[in-house]
């Protein structure tokens, strides 16, 4: 396999790792104020997330730093013509690393609720405009024959991007309903089951049509095959939610946005970001790519480093498996007034 190729889908595999992992991340941020009723509540969705969510970011940085090194002129144009979008994800990234970290730093209300507000914003911001922005790279955008983007902000806002969008924030949300689900137990995890159900209704409608736009507009036969298989698993998702099987429910969206990620990719091929002014100067594997030295010494350091990190990441999640209830926090957690009667009430549940 030529190395432009094995890179390519290398950065496939990241970039799918990256909305797997951190993806349930974001559906959990974005559903605090849905599910989290109260303190105890909101400090048992943000437990599931405590020892993951740093780990889980590591992908991002790993599938940005590969894109640099392997395509440098993909890497130029896409963070140059997405810049305004790409600099609100990060914005609010940050913002949300600060307030999962902060949030509990005061025993104070109001502090904690605005807290509550960064990570709830800063957690569905980035579902949305991922899903933006890989819209776009699939549909092409306005490139010169330098290959600089000569849109607007404004032009990244057109209703595939922006359906596409939807796309990833709904799945992202039910992503993170079927995760809570695994990992709690008590009231909530039964709220985030019936939660998931709901959500598994607009996110099959909302992916449908986006798969059925994107494959009769660039589709492959073997993006059709990827697009059925994520199609499946994200029905087989929502009805084993449905049967309270949480494990193969959670399996289901995973497998859902793999083979989500993999449809785009695979539309993709062989450009990494068309051009809608000209065919001619659209990015390719071949004219993006760094040499074949820097590619050569990049597959064997990942070759190596890879493996190590996997292993600590897959160590990570066998050690933290444990489901968290409310009763894991009613005795150490001050609360305020209006919370009392459910605090007395958790520490007392068996």
């Amino acid at each position: 396999m030529h190395l432009t190729t094995l890179w390519f889908i290398l950065i496939a595999v990241l970039w799918t790792g990256y909305f797997v992992l951190e993806g349930f991340d974001f559906g959990v941020g974005a559903l605090l104020p849905v599910l989290g009723r109260d303190e105890l509540d909101r400090r048992v969705m943000l437990r599931t997330l405590g020892p993951l969510w740093d780990g889980n970011e590591v992908w991002l940085l790993v599938a940005g730093g590969a894109t640099f090194a392997a395509f440098p002129e993909w890497y130029a144009s896409m963070f140059s013509g997405f810049y305004l979008a790409l600099l609100l994800i990060l914005v609010a990234l940050i913002v949300r690393g600060l307030a999962i970290e902060y949030r509990n730093k005061q025993d104070d209300v109001v502090w904690r609720r605005r807290w509550d507000i960064a990570i709830t914003a800063s957690s569905a911001a980035p579902a949305l405009l991922w899903g933006v922005a890989f819209a776009n790279i699939v549909r092409g955008v306005p490139l010169d024959a330098s290959h600089r983007y000569t849109g607007t902000f404004f032009t990244l806002l057109n209703p595939y991007a922006l359906l596409g969008g939807l796309v990833t924030l709904s799945l992202f949300l039910l992503h993170g309903a079927v995760f809570l689900a695994l990992k709690t137990d008590g009231d909530i995890r039964q709220r985030s089951r019936h939660l998931a159900g709901q959500l598994g209704v607009a996110a099959i409608a909302l992916a449908a049509l986006f798969l059925g736009i994107t494959q009769a507009r660039h589709g492959k036969a073997i993006t059709d095959i990827t697009a059925a298989i994520a199609a499946v698993a994200l029905i087989g998702a929502v009805a084993a939610n449905g049967k309270g099987r949480e494990g193969w429910a959670f399996l289901g969206t995973a497998v859902t946005i793999a083979f989500a990620v993999a449809t785009l990719f695979g539309d993709l091929w062989p450009n990494v970001l068309p051009s809608s002014t000209a065919g001619a100067f659209s990015l390719t594997v071949r004219n993006a790519a760094s040499s074949a030295y820097t590619l050569g010494v990049m597959t064997w350091v990942a070759a190596f480093a890879t493996p190590v990190v996997l292993a600590y990441q897959g160590w990570t999640y066998w050690v933290f498996r444990k489901r968290i209830s409310r009763t894991d926090f009613a005795t150490a957690v001050t609360v305020p007034a209006q919370d009392a009667k459910n605090v007395e009430t958790a520490a007392v549940t068996p």
